[in-house]
Formats: C-alpha cells, structure tokens, sequence
C-alpha cells in the first residue's frame, strides 16, 4: 500500500527532476543561440555615432519623451519606496560621441528623495537600446552624499553596453554597462512568453532577462518587459527580495524631469 506521504515523496522527486531537465534544456538553447554580436563582458566596441538615434521604439521599451511611469518597490529590509521614471525631452552628447535620450530616476522614500539619476541611451539602427552611463546622486536630508555608480562611456575607460537586444531570443547574453570595478552589469535574456500581473495591468508575451554583475556575484534579478509599454516588474530571486511594480503611466509636460539633480520637477 502506497501511503499519503510516499506520494507526496514521488510527486517532489518527479518535480525536481523535471526542473532539472528543464533547466539542462534552457542551458543547451542558450549555449547556442547567443547573439554573438552583443557586446561581452569588458570587450573593446566602436560605436558609429551615425547609427544612433534617440528616437527609441524598441517594442519592449519605447521611450516617448512625456511618458512617466511609477513604480512601487519594496527592498530586502521591507522598506516601501517610490520610484518615478521620466522619458525626458533632453538628449545629451556622450564622450563617445553618441547622443543619448537622457530619462530621469528618481527614488522617493514617503515624500523624501533619496537617490537622483539620469539615465543616458540611445538606439541603433538594428533597434537594439544601448545605456551609455548615468550622472546619479544619493540624498539624505536633503543634501547629497554620494555620487558613486556615476559614468559616462568614453571617459575613463568607461564602455556602453546594450540595456535590450534587437531582437531579444532567449539565450543573448550581453553586458549591459562597463566601468571597471563600479558598473560591470550583465543580461541574459530567458524567456519572451512571460505572463505578469501588475497593479498597473495583465502582459502577455512578456520579456524577462535575468541580470547579474560580477561585482555581487550572489546576486540576481530578473526583469520584465511588456511589449509597448516597458519595465513593468522588477525581482530579485538572489542576494535579496525585493520587489518593484508598475502603478501608473501618465503624460507629462514638455521639459519635465530635466531640473538639475535633487530638484525634481
């Protein structure tokens, strides 16, 4: 007689045999569908300024200047934030010689702001969303107290890399930023038939990277990305737990977001 309980020992053992089996599969797409044209690891890149625009309507991030999205995040410490990103009408010339779409990021904790970025990216002419570096400041009570994580490809050694493929398949492994030893992070992409749910609405066909840095090797996040729209949900499955959401999506005015840092619009 099989009991209750040596069931529910098949059923476990039958479970993680097929996450394995699952996961060896994942692995062998991976090792051979990786775009090898995707910038890797800290690999010198040339960038024809020619080929960039930023005009950025790559389906899974489209960035209208005047569109900002709210987020609700909740860090590891269980600490409620606000995090407000705003497609800016202000573009900027990288060193490099890229000119970028600068997007604002700013973190509040209640009413208080404690952190500032801008965001630099542009698109080439493949489609591909390439991040070219931030200027952020870290705040508290009001004063900044930190510029740390900042750079700006070209300078220092510092390289872009690609925030989203193309053409995303899963298995594209690509960095995502370089400034040796402060901004090494990378992206994998895992799936693009994701299903999410959000304050903010249901996705379907969702894209979801796994993104990891050498710099925190125990850590791992996984975004997801709804066609037409963008991020809509932040997780980190390693490291940590926290947790970022999409509330709203509102129209702004022309020139919101572009007051210096510390003084959002």
């Amino acid at each position: 007689m099989v009991t209750a309980d040596r069931m529910r020992a098949i059923a476990v053992a039958c479970l993680a045999a097929s996450t394995l089996l699952l996961s060896s599969c994942a692995m062998g797409r991976a090792a051979t569908t990786g775009d090898p044209d995707l910038p890797q690891g800290d690999e010198p890149v040339t960038l024809d300024p020619a080929r960039f625009s930023t005009d950025i309507d790559n389906p899974y991030w489209p960035m209208v200047p005047g569109t900002r999205s709210v987020y609700r995040e909740v860090d590891a410490d269980g600490i409620e934030q606000t995090v407000v990103v705003t497609i800016t009408t202000a573009t900027r010339e990288i060193a490099n010689g890229v000119t970028a779409r600068v997007v604002r990021d700013s973190v509040f904790r209640g009413d208080e702001l404690v952190e500032d970025t801008f965001d630099w990216y542009a698109q080439d002419s493949d489609g591909a969303i390439w991040y070219l570096g931030e200027d952020t400041a870290e705040f508290e009570n009001g004063r900044s107290v930190s510029k740390e994580g900042s750079f700006e490809a070209g300078v220092d050694g510092a390289m872009a890399g690609v925030a989203l493929p193309a053409d995303p398949e899963p298995g594209d492994k690509y960095r995502q930023e370089y400034y040796r030893g402060q901004a090494e992070d990378e992206g994998e992409v895992m799936r693009t038939t994701e299903l999410v749910d959000v304050p903010f609405g249901h996705y379907e066909s969702v894209l979801t990277t796994r993104d990891t840095t050498p710099l925190e090797p125990g850590v791992v996040e996984y975004k997801f990305y709804a066609r037409g729209v963008g991020p809509v949900m932040t997780v980190d499955v390693a490291g940590g737990s926290g947790r970022e959401v999409l509330v709203d999506i509102t129209t702004v005015p022309p020139g919101t977001g572009t007051a210096p840092l510390g003084h959002p619009d």
